[in-house]
């Protein structure tokens, strides 16, 4: 009995450790809920980056515990930001935690060269549910996206929120930290899109949620606005 029990244990403690882990190809996870922050002032760890270190193909956004700093990770790299003085510090390593993350493994992406007619973050938020609709994606469930090419204009920031204020919002959120906005680079974008995720890992008005680093690492964040212009290549997780 004593052995039965031991091993159960044991079952129980990996299973724990697996929570956590990617199990489905493409298939979207997440820890921490914006709601969080906005209506509870809770910015506490809700999974540490260390639980992904060895997944592959591992696409993530995110918030810094603390609301400290964002979280990139593109194909299992990260690009972690957070504001030192007047500048910005990466960190390319898992040792970190979030208070927010949406994650998911692609192996495979499809690309498709996005219209010039498509201009404006509303535009495009119709056009990729549009797009992974033809595609064969389920849009009743939450995918990731990637953005590739040059943009016309985006605006980013990053978070350094203050110890000890509990009074959230998202325009707040905007402007706490550093922040900028940049034309005509190239980017690297990553993006979740949900319908049903609203005030857990998009805002209430967007059914997408984006981060954005460029050419030379020289800005990594969150995304609150852009212009294509220019036209650039969506990349959609390939189905079966």
């Amino acid at each position: 009995m004593k052995y039965v029990i031991i091993i159960l244990a044991c079952c129980t403690i990996l299973s724990c450790q697996d929570s956590n882990k990617v199990s489905e190809p493409n298939k979207v996870g997440y820890n921490g809920a914006l709601k969080n922050f906005m209506h509870d002032a809770d910015v506490s760890a809700k999974v540490d980056l260390k639980d992904f270190k060895d997944t592959p193909n591992f696409y993530a956004i995110g918030a810094l515990e603390g609301l400290k700093g964002e979280i990139q990770i593109f194909n299992s790299e990260p690009f972690i930001t957070s504001v030192k003085g007047n500048s910005l510090k990466f960190d390319k390593t898992f040792t970190k935690k979030a208070s927010l993350l949406v994650y998911a493994s692609v192996e495979e992406w499809e690309s498709i060269l996005i219209p010039k007619n498509i201009i404006s973050y509303e535009h495009l938020e119709n056009y990729i549910e549009k797009v992974a609709d033809e595609k064969g994606i389920n849009t009743n469930e939450p995918f990731p996206f990637l953005l590739e090419g040059l943009i016309g204009n985006f605006d980013w920031h990053v978070i350094n929120w203050k110890d000890g204020d509990t009074i959230h919002s998202h325009q707040k959120h905007k402007s706490v930290g550093m922040r900028g906005s940049m034309n005509n680079r190239n980017v690297e974008m990553l993006g979740f899109y949900s319908i049903a995720h609203q005030s857990i890992f998009t805002h209430s008005e967007t059914n997408m949620h984006i981060h954005v680093k460029t050419a030379g690492n020289g800005v990594a964040g969150h995304v609150d606005g852009l212009i294509l212009e220019n036209g650039m290549t969506l990349k959609l997780p390939k189905t079966k």
